[in-house]
């Protein structure tokens, strides 16, 4: 059964049309896996790894224009300094739990070996947020066979959101969070381009949650749902990955990067100094021959003067990533009994009908 999305609820936002599926899949070619680690013995794991394959079918041979930003660098993004430095990103992205991150590392140059052979350099790029507070920190679940599944499994079609592959075990707003993903599509010269957006939520305090400017989560404040006990309630991290199919250079692609800041902040995220808020975006809009030995190749780029409407569809997919994250969630139990209660769909509804009876429609 799909688990339900902000859409499913009756409640949309913003003024863009989203695509087909409202996924980062949307974007022609980007390929999602994800695996997810679940376990009461011999550890209590809530656990798992998602992986984002810029072109499918080649996830180590072609390489695509990217950038890199961070909102707040409490966290860590292995291979951003090769992003920053050459504007490429020439392997998958994998999201996974912060105590994960050098067996992910591993295995995929594991799988870029399998793949190409031994010769050629890789340099993984490996994002993580932290799920200790549901999760067995020193348990280390996620490991070769979990990576691989996830890259081998990655396919363009919808994406599984909640409580699925590196957000099993997040946290976000105090509400069980997650995975989640959105698009929406620019009109430009003839033709649609598209913006896709996937998010690892795992930040937030749950007075500052908001939605479409309607104050959720001061509605529904701890004596209506328990709190999660986090480490400090803005204590936590984003990872937020854009993609899209319109031409753009790297250093487009920094500006679209540093524009899901618009889509983080509306729902409530200040980037505190204890969250690792960091941002990737990158366009399959060039076609870039990996270790090709043309002299001379030629690019394509949206002109800076038609560039505004990218910016505003990074914000409004974004900002509903994260809820389908929040809606998608189902309640979860932890180590040590912890439970991270999902946000109530019906109370959801009723709050924002309260505040923004526009927003929702019949379902």
């Amino acid at each position: 059964m799909a688990k339900p999305r902000l859409r499913d609820l009756g409640i949309s936002m913003g003024r863009m049309r989203p695509g087909s599926m409202n996924t980062i899949t949307d974007v022609s070619g980007v390929a999602v896996g994800q695996t997810s680690v679940i376990s009461d013995t011999p550890h209590v794991v809530r656990s798992g790894v998602t992986a984002i394959v810029p072109v499918a079918g080649h996830a180590w041979d072609k390489p695509v224009f990217a950038a890199v930003h961070s909102f707040n660098g409490y966290g860590e993004v292995t291979g951003a300094l090769w992003i920053e430095e050459a504007g490429l990103l020439e392997c998958p992205i994998l999201i996974t739990a912060t105590q994960s991150i050098g067996a992910a590392h591993e295995a995929a140059t594991k799988h870029a070996i399998r793949t190409l052979g031994d010769d050629d350099l890789t340099m993984p790029v490996v994002a993580e947020t932290y799920d200790g507070w549901l999760s067995e920190f020193a348990a280390f679940a996620v490991r070769e066979d979990e990576v691989f599944t996830a890259l081998d499994t990655a396919s363009t079609g919808p994406v599984d959101e909640g409580n699925s592959g590196g957000g099993t075990g997040m946290i976000c707003h105090n509400f069980k969070g997650g995975t989640g993903t959105a698009s929406r599509l620019v009109p430009f010269d003839g033709r649609d381009y598209t913006i896709g957006a996937m998010v690892q939520a795992n930040y937030g305090d749950r007075a500052d949650l908001m939605l479409d400017g309607v104050p959720v989560g001061q509605a529904l404040g701890s004596s209506e749902v328990p709190l999660c006990r986090t480490r400090g309630d803005q204590d936590g991290s984003i990872i937020i990955v854009i993609a899209t199919d319109a031409p753009m250079l790297p250093v487009q692609l920094k500006r679209l990067a540093r524009r899901a800041t618009v889509g983080l902040a509306r729902v409530g995220g200040y980037g505190h100094n204890g969250s690792g808020d960091i941002f990737l975006a990158f366009s399959t809009g060039n076609r870039i021959e990996s270790g090709g030995t043309a002299p001379v190749g030629d690019l394509s780029m949206i002109p800076q003067r038609a560039i505004d409407p990218f910016f505003h569809a990074v914000g409004e997919a974004v900002e509903e990533a994260i809820w389908n994250a929040l809606v998608g969630a189902e309640t979860m139990t932890g180590r040590m009994g912890r439970v991270a209660t999902a946000i109530p769909h019906e109370a959801l509804v009723e709050t924002v009908r309260r505040y923004r009876p526009d927003l929702v429609q019949p379902t």
